[in-house]
């Protein structure tokens, strides 16, 4: 039914329906299940978000002791009410990472749209359900228009950050949590668009360096980056600025960059934080020698 976000955003304007609408029409014509099934499944995978999101929140630690704690620290902040940057980001903020400790701590998470970048979603509508006030039904459509803007991210460019950076992969999960948040603040399917391209555009060229090839450092914190990013881009949509340049080029120009991005740069822990002094000694650390212990850490685990 839709190949970019221009024809997306068309559809969505000629049926006059919301984006999370197209979304669940093309997975009724594409699996060829009924409509209740593919809601059934989208209620699971908000569940799963919920669990994880209340789990971090409780606090959590990684078996490597590189990440955990983090959301507690962040929500007793909150509590103190002297914050600078104000509640509803930083709570969003604080399930972002609540989510990605989780998924560091081996729990179960749902990768939106990868395991890495699995916060930014679930954290940005978690904070901003105390906002807006959704019912059941309009938390499982913000997750099918978050869905809608991935699929073309997918199919255009990559949601991998071995095959694009985490530009890729936070970037992505970024604009569909941006994209997500404005249909569900009653914006239009073109405000919807600008806030993904608003936010992407300032995730281009992200690498994906995690130190000792885990999902845990800098991953946590950058979908923490990522739930605010997204918040940030939203509300400019929504309060009519666009972006100069249109978001299906912006998703061409990620996956651009990504085809030029050293492969050191694309989760391989060859470079960027992964290659610093520190970076190499919590790989040794951890593993002992690094590269020889680190497939059977992760098979072990």
């Amino acid at each position: 039914m839709f190949r970019n976000v221009e024809e997306l955003v068309a559809l969505a304007e000629k049926h006059n329906v919301k984006i999370a609408e197209i979304m669940i029409r093309q997975e009724i014509e594409v699996s060829k299940r009924s409509r209740e099934e593919i809601i059934a499944q989208m209620d699971t995978n908000l569940t799963v978000m919920e669990r994880a999101v209340e789990r971090g929140l409780n606090g959590v630690k990684s078996q490597t002791g590189l990440t955990g704690g983090d959301a507690v620290l962040l929500q007793n902040y909150i509590k103190r009410g002297k914050t600078l940057t104000g509640p509803i980001l930083l709570d969003a903020v604080s399930k972002a990472v609540a989510t990605n400790e989780v998924n560091a701590a081996m729990g179960i998470i749902c990768a939106t749209p990868t395991a890495g970048s699995a916060g930014v979603v679930p954290g940005t509508l978690f904070a901003v359900k105390n906002q807006l006030n959704p019912t059941r039904q309009e938390m499982i459509e913000f997750l099918f228009t978050a869905a809608a803007f991935g699929f073309v991210v997918a199919n255009n460019a990559s949601i991998s950050g071995a095959a694009g950076g985490c530009q890729a992969e936070v970037g992505s999960a970024s604009g569909m949590a941006a994209a997500a948040i404005v249909e569900m603040a009653g914006g239009t399917p073109k405000q919807s668009a600008e806030a993904m391209a608003i936010t992407l555009k300032n995730m281009l060229g992200l690498v994906c360096d995690p130190v000792a090839g885990l999902v845990e450092v800098p991953c946590v914190k950058r979908n923490a980056m990522g739930a605010s990013n997204a918040l940030t881009a939203s509300d400019m949509a929504l309060a009519g600025i666009t972006s100069r340049i249109p978001c299906d080029e912006v998703i061409g120009a990620m996956y651009a960059i990504g085809q030029t991005m050293p492969s050191a740069l694309r989760e391989t822990a060859e470079g960027g934080l992964a290659d610093t002094p520190t970076g190499r000694r919590l790989e040794a650390e951890i593993f002992g020698q690094p590269k020889d212990k680190l497939k059977d850490y992760l098979v072990s685990n």
